[in-house]
C-alpha cells in the first residue's frame, strides 16, 4: 500500500509538478511562472503528496479568502491514482481549514470527470450549480461543489471517519 506524506510545493517541486500538470490537463494547463506565482501568494496553500519513494504523487491548491477555502486545482500522477493521494491532500486541505478558521470550500470540476466527483462527495462536497463551457479546451461545464459548514456537528463526524478511514495513507 502506497503512503504519501504533505510537503509544501516550492520552486524546486515545479519540474514534477509540471510533468503532473500536462499529464493531468493535456496541453491546456497551467504554466510553471502560474504556479510560482502561486507559491508567493499570501491567500494561496499549495502542498504536494509525496510518495514512499520521494516521487510527488500529485499537488493541491487552496485559496483562502476569509472564511473560505477555494480548491484551485488537484492532480495526480498516472501511477498513483485511486491510491489515496487526493485523499490525503484533501484531508490536509482540511486540517488546515480547521486551523485557520475557513468554514466552507468549494470547487469546481468537470461534468465528465466522475471519480472526481464521487471522491468529493466522500468529503461532503455537494454540487450547488453549473459554470457552462467554464472549461476552454472543450467548453465543458463545470460542476460547481461546496462543503458544508466544517464546524458543524454533522461535518466535524464526517471529518474524523475520513481521517480514521485513511490515516493509515498518512506517512509519518
Amino acid at each position: 500500500m502506497d503512503k504519501f506524506r504533505i510537503e509544501k510545493m516550492t520552486l524546486s517541486s515545479l519540474d514534477e509538478v509540471m510533468v503532473i500538470e500536462e499529464l493531468a490537463y493535456g496541453q491546456h494547463h497551467w504554466s510553471r511562472d502560474s504556479f510560482a506565482a502561486e507559491i508567493d501568494n499570501q491567500i494561496s496553500d499549495y502542498n504536494c503528496a509525496v510518495a514512499q519513494n520521494g516521487q510527488i504523487a500529485g499537488y493541491m491548491g487552496l485559496w483562502k479568502i476569509i472564511d473560505e477555502g477555494h480548491v484551485t486545482n488537484l492532480a495526480i500522477h498516472p501511477d498513483f491514482r485511486r491510491k489515496g493521494a487526493a485523499k490525503v491532500l484533501l484531508l490536509n486541505a482540511l486540517d488546515e481549514c480547521y486551523r485557520e478558521k475557513i468554514k466552507y470550500l468549494t470547487l469546481e470540476v468537470r461534468v465528465s470527470n466522475l471519480g472526481a466527483i464521487k471522491l468529493y462527495e466522500s468529503f461532503g462536497f455537494k454540487s450547488l450549480g453549473l459554470r457552462k463551457k467554464y472549461y476552454q479546451n472543450n467548453n465543458e461545464d463545470a460542476l460547481i461543489m461546496w462543503s458544508e459548514n466544517i464546524f458543524s456537528e454533522n461535518y466535524k463526524k464526517r471529518y474524523e471517519e475520513i481521517k480514521e478511514k485513511i490515516g493509515n495513507l498518512i506517512l509519518k
